[in-house]
């Protein structure tokens, strides 16, 4: 199930779906149809069998991985001869725009928060950390937002850090996907969780020298990825959904776009993804695809397909 790499031995095994299914074991599925309504996104077509056949085992996965975890702190706080809390579990998720990270974001924070040993999953979207739109054109760099320098780095490091240094309550900024802006005074509470969930497009790029990065605290990684062809065709589809839906709201900044045409706003669509969402994709997400734990590789139905596990 391996394969080479750089002429070495590979640290990955590689699984086809019906592979990684069985390794699904006894894991009880825990969600309803209702329920896994309310956690798709737009114009993702999870369905149960999904949850059944992919994210079941990746529960189960993350279950024992978090186990591990635990033990391995207990002993470092008995060799420090300390009887604190241990410290919470961190699983980053990344990817690109539309390829469904939200999803399987919010899709293991429920599935996760029903195993016995960790109740309480918190789930943080990097989007809280871009710097306000005003921030962003006064640096000239408003059309380059989700590209890494549109992201106050230091503060979302300065998140995590803390969250798994143990600190009582951490807060954290709240974006608005309506508004297209960090919400004023608005703040995410975060409260001593057993599992902090991070989900955002460049969550496994590296620091700067000397620098901390964000995914120095994980413990464990998943990448989801898919062809460019297929993510940029979920885009538009998702994109005319918006339009019909969210977009349509008073308060939308996206509002000017229900104006279009339906051939004018497939062209405003591609052209977005192109000048924009598909070269971030390019340039600095996939780049990162290396260094996840775990790749959910999706197939043009937006069904996962293989999966990729780091052995160490």
């Amino acid at each position: 199930m391996g394969n080479a790499w750089d002429g070495a031995p590979a640290p990955y095994v590689e699984l086809g779906r019906d592979q990684w299914r069985r390794l699904r074991e006894n894991t009880p599925l825990t969600l309803d149809q209702r329920e896994l309504e309310e956690l798709r996104g737009v114009e993702d077509p999870i369905d149960l069998d999904e949850v059944t056949d992919i994210y079941l085992p990746l529960s189960r996965l993350l279950n024992l991985h978090f186990t591990g975890a635990r033990r391995r702190g207990a002993t470092v706080s008995a060799f420090l001869g300390e009887q604190a809390a241990p410290p919470p579990y961190i699983l980053g998720i990344a990817g690109s725009v539309a390829v469904g990270k939200s999803t399987t974001a919010r899709l293991l924070r429920a599935l996760l928060a029903r195993w016995p040993d960790h109740p309480r999953v918190e789930l943080v979207t990097t989007d809280s950390f871009l710097y306000p739109n005003k921030v962003l054109e006064e640096r000239g760099i408003m059309h380059r937002k989700g590209f890494p320098e549109s992201y106050d780095r230091r503060a979302l490091v300065r998140f995590v850090a803390s969250v798994k240094a143990g600190v009582p309550e951490v807060v954290a900024p709240v974006y608005s996907h309506l508004e297209y802006d960090i919400l004023p005074g608005v703040q995410q509470r975060i409260v001593r969780p057993d599992i902090l969930i991070v989900e955002g497009l460049n969550v496994l790029q590296p620091a700067p020298p000397a620098a901390l990065a964000v995914n120095d605290f994980f413990d464990f990684s998943i990448y989801v990825d898919a062809r460019v062809e297929d993510i940029r065709e979920w885009y538009v589809a998702r994109f005319h959904k918006l339009r019909r839906t969210a977009f349509s709201d008073p308060k939308s900044y996206f509002r000017f776009l229900t104006e279009l045409s339906e051939e004018e706003a497939t062209a405003f669509a591609r052209n977005v993804w192109r000048d924009i969402n598909e070269r971030n994709l390019v340039e600095n997400i996939a780049p990162t695809r290396a260094r996840a734990l775990l790749v959910l590789r999706k197939g043009p139905d937006h069904a996962v397909s293989r999966v990729r596990l780091r052995r160490t």
